[in-house]
């Protein structure tokens, strides 16, 4: 009888050490716990970035003041009948 309760003892030594030490242990979960909120932080954020090179690609696609836009701030780009003024700063 005293060894039966040797073996359950260990055993329950061995699972109680799994519990809070082992994988899948309660300090284990907080980790991935943690790990969760930030990955849905990003995703979150990679979503919206997506969202928005999305609606970008569909400006580019369908609307040409899009394009404009882009050769006026890259290429210097002037539509006819518009004047360009260029301001230059001084160097004091």
């Amino acid at each position: 009888m005293k060894w039966v309760t040797i073996v359950l003892s260990v055993a329950l030594l061995c699972f109680q050490y799994s519990l809070w030490f082992g994988k899948g242990s309660v300090g284990h979960m907080e980790e991935l716990q943690e790990q969760l909120v930030l990955q849905t932080e990003k995703n979150q954020t990679l979503t919206l970035r997506n969202k928005f090179l999305a609606a970008e690609v569909d400006d580019l696609a369908n609307g040409q003041e899009a394009i404009a836009e882009i050769a006026r701030v890259e290429l210097g780009y002037v539509q006819e009948g518009e004047t360009y003024y260029r301001f230059i700063e001084r160097n004091r």
